[in-house]
């Protein structure tokens, strides 16, 4: 029929699962350059429960493997090359994309209900927002516990913030670009005027022209994503409509394709095998990871003891383009062992894969400079 619309290139399942992990930097060859890393990835989420490691330091050494330290990573916040904005590591180019949003926070006419009355309660503190200013202005770097509550309405809510309300007052401080989180002393951010912390350029970016940019280096670093999603908590998996619509053979509905890895698709592809974050970009948003990999999986952390099945922590093995299983493991740093609880193999293990799994185990050991002790 003239004038209707083309059909979506049809991807197989392989082909897909295989986008997914080269956007990600998992495929081999190995990056070697920590802030490439980082920009490419666009966001590393600040996640400090060290069961094994700090997650961002788990997503780090996933990629580069042993030539990473998480000195590298406080190098590049120390120097300002990369930020803390909501929770996530951005590189600190990247705030260009966000100043015409913090500008217009909370967000471009028509307000929705929700954002008018954030808008109102913040304007109902004003008092304390300046306070907070002024305590930063004269005082430098501070958390949250040492700095004013002058509200004079309280942040109300069925969850655990309720009432905190300077940790509330902060983070829309945070959104509307007027602080920043400094740096941390040991698990604590600490707070400071975002004019000391960011950039000194004052770039700013249309914001539809940023939120475009944004979609498509996302989509980037993801690879194949659906162009609207559920949210998640932390950074959207949703691209809108940039890149290239394409199917994948057996998920319902739509996906768009970064058009440079989609022009790869048919390369030979290398895959690592690699124990992953439970807060990998990868494994995160779990739909997605069902609907590309075929894999369940959760993290258990906030079950009970008895309700778990994988473990507290238990990490995400990837083998080439599939997921094979999880990894319970934790690092006991007093006795300087990686203790391995157990591993939960999803699919058969031939002697490769578990010469495969075994090395990677032993390398994440290393580079904790602990032993491994347990079964694997």
């Amino acid at each position: 029929m003239a004038g209707s619309r083309p059909s979506p290139r049809v991807l197989t399942a392989e082909q897909a699962r295989r986008i997914a992990v080269r956007a990600q930097l998992l495929a081999a060859p190995r990056p070697t350059d920590l802030l490439e890393v980082i920009r490419h990835l666009t966001v590393v989420q600040v996640d400090l429960t060290a069961a094994v490691a700090p997650s961002a330091d788990l997503v780090c050494w996933s990629r580069l493997g042993p030539t990473f330290q998480p000195d590298d990573l406080d190098d590049l916040l120390d120097a300002r090359e990369v930020v803390e904005l909501e929770g996530m590591l951005r590189p600190a180019d990247d705030l260009a994309l966000f100043r015409a949003q913090m500008e217009r926070w909370p967000g471009p006419e028509p307000l929705s209900e929700w954002q008018v009355q954030l808008q109102e309660w913040v304007e109902d503190n004003d008092g304390c927002r300046l306070d907070i200013l002024d305590v930063l202005r004269s005082d430098g770097p501070t958390a949250v516990r040492d700095l004013p509550d002058t509200c004079v309405r309280p942040w109300r809510s069925s969850g655990w913030n309720n009432n905190r309300n300077v940790t509330m007052l902060v983070s829309l401080m945070e959104r509307r670009g007027e602080i920043a989180v400094s740096h941390r002393e040991g698990r604590e951010r600490m707070w400071d005027l975002a004019e000391r912390v960011h950039p000194d350029d004052d770039r700013v970016v249309a914001l539809d022209e940023a939120l475009r940019e944004r979609a498509r280096r996302r989509l980037a670093s993801l690879g194949l994503a659906r162009a609207r999603v559920a949210e998640v908590p932390g950074e959207t998996y949703a691209v809108g409509p940039v890149g290239e619509e394409v199917a994948v053979e057996g998920v319902r509905g739509t996906w768009r394709a970064d058009p440079e890895l989609l022009a790869r698709v048919d390369e030979p592809f290398e895959g690592r095998t690699v124990l992953l974050s439970p807060l990998d970009r990868l494994v995160f948003d779990r739909k997605r990871l069902a609907e590309q990999f075929g894999w369940g999986y959760q993290l258990e952390m906030y079950k009970p003891v008895a309700k778990r099945r994988w473990g507290y922590w238990a990490l995400p093995v990837l083998d080439g383009d599939r997921f094979v299983g999880k990894l319970d493991c934790t690092a006991d740093v007093e006795r300087g062992v990686l203790r391995v609880d157990a591993l939960h193999r999803d699919v058969t293990f031939d002697r490769g894969l578990e010469q495969r799994v075994d090395r990677e185990v032993a390398a994440l050991a290393r580079w904790l400079d602990l032993e491994v002790t347990g079964p694997r």
